[in-house]
């Protein structure tokens, strides 16, 4: 047909085979295909020793995100084909308490600085997020929203529901913070000189959530402890502390 683009050509009959072939509806398809592209970019992540941007949550990502759109398969349709991934967070989540039972005695030792870091780090998280956002005019809503952006994603969709924001911008804010924060964190620890990996591990649980803890298990069993200490900490703090810090700043 005149005007039919070759790219707009190979995506409709791509979209079309996939749809005759009803792909769509097999339940193991976007759940393999998940697996599989997650553990490509881990493979290319390594083989460029750790690029930041090619981390293999970004291109995870950015991938099954292109993929969805050649297809149009809904989002609906991709969480329920691969839902056994996201009922495996509760497990993993539980199973961090297994290396951090086995740094308890470093971590009775530091408790007094990580609960100082947790309270500090914790308040800049929602703080730089209201100043900023107060800066480019966004609104309470959209605010409330990004607001819990630091901690893990139930957390933070659940307190953005609860306060008033939107859980689908919450959730988005937690991929992009995680993802940012993988990506910087080689340079922030160079560039401070940090080379203690219980301090990595804490800054990245606390900063960074999930993703950030699964970049610690990279770093070394210690960092990944401490980043799931970080993690579940900021997670109780930020539920506790996020509603005060609207309501003193008035959106809630």
């Amino acid at each position: 047909e005149a005007g039919v683009t070759p790219d707009l050509l190979f995506t409709s009959m791509l979209r079309r085979a996939i749809m005759t072939a009803n792909l769509a509806q097999h339940p193991a398809l976007w759940l393999t295909l998940t697996v599989a592209v997650y553990l490509a970019g881990d493979w290319l992540y390594r083989k460029t020793r750790c690029m930041p941007l090619l981390h293999p949550v970004f291109v995870s990502v950015a991938v099954l995100i292109g993929l969805l759109k050649l297809t149009g398969v809904s989002y609906q349709q991709y969480f329920e084909s691969a839902r056994f991934i996201h009922l495996l967070l509760g497990p993993a989540t539980v199973a961090l308490a297994i290396p951090l039972y086995a740094n308890l005695s470093r971590v009775r030792q530091m408790l007094g600085p990580l609960s100082i870091a947790l309270v500090v780090g914790g308040l800049v998280g929602i703080l730089s997020v209201l100043l900023l956002g107060k800066l480019f005019g966004l609104s309470p809503a959209v605010l409330t929203s990004l607001a819990p952006k630091s901690v893990t994603t139930p957390i933070a969709m659940a307190l953005a529901d609860h306060l008033g924001g939107s859980a689908s911008i919450a959730a988005v804010a937690v991929v992009v913070t995680g993802v940012m924060g993988t990506m910087m964190v080689g340079a922030v620890m160079k560039t401070l000189h940090i080379h203690d990996d219980a301090i990595a591990g804490f800054a990245l649980g606390l900063s960074a959530h999930g993703t950030g803890t699964a970049r610690a298990f990279q770093i070394s069993s210690t960092a990944g402890a401490f980043a799931g200490l970080g993690m579940g900490l900021n997670g109780v703090f930020t539920s506790l502390a996020l509603p005060a810090v609207l309501a003193a700043w008035h959106l809630y």
